[in-house]
């Protein structure tokens, strides 16, 4: 009897413990969602999976999100720094030739695809390759394990400047990166790299 109430203190004390670490994790993600305003920008049920799966593989507060639901002539790319409570950036971003035109509506962890891939990304090392300064990629979910194979990095391009907008009514494409405005690139590596984390996110 007395090993089985033991027993039973331990599981309780467990699921208490998980609780309140799920209750603390939501509570500092409306805090930060609020301090940053970006309830005029984005859906707070999709930051708050994005701080969710932040917290499990980075190892740095700066996080990531890009809304693949949004088309690309919108700034959809945001970049907050979850220890100071700031949005840093909010910039526009590329996706996957075959993933759409002004929208991505189809998605791909396939080598080959040029689709763009969602869920969560750790962000590894940078190096200076076809456009310059870009960030490697780990998928860590199921639907971008591939990343790697795939050499799904970022980078910036200047398809994905403002400029493209106003040529052809939406941002060029690329082969499934996330390509940002040239010149955000440097700053943009130096957040992220080594341990900051991307979320891509798109409707459904």
């Amino acid at each position: 009897m007395k090993v089985w109430m033991t027993g039973l203190i331990i599981m309780l004390l467990s699921v208490s413990h998980a609780s309140y670490a799920a209750h603390t994790i939501n509570q500092q993600a409306k805090i930060i969602y609020d301090k940053t305003k970006l309830g005029k920008h984005l859906k707070y049920d999709v930051f708050l999976t994005a701080y969710k799966e932040h917290m499990r593989v980075a190892d740095k507060p700066i996080m990531s999100i890009i809304d693949y639901s949004k088309p690309s002539d919108r700034r959809r790319f945001f970049i907050i720094n979850t220890e100071e409570k700031k949005l840093l950036h909010h910039t526009f971003v590329s996706h996957g030739i075959n993933s759409g035109d002004l929208y991505a509506t189809e998605f791909s962890n396939i080598v080959d695809s040029k689709q763009t891939s969602l869920g969560t990304f750790r962000v590894a090392e940078a190096y200076h390759g076809k456009y310059g300064i870009s960030l490697r990629l780990d998928g860590m979910s199921p639907s971008n394990s591939n990343a790697r194979k795939r050499a799904i990095v970022l980078h910036g391009a200047k398809y994905a400047e403002p400029s493209t907008i106003k040529k052809l009514g939406m941002l060029g494409r690329s082969w499934g990166c996330p390509a940002i405005p040239m010149q955000l690139a440097a700053k943009v590596v130096h957040l992220l790299k080594e341990g900051g984390s991307i979320y891509a996110h798109a409707r459904g």
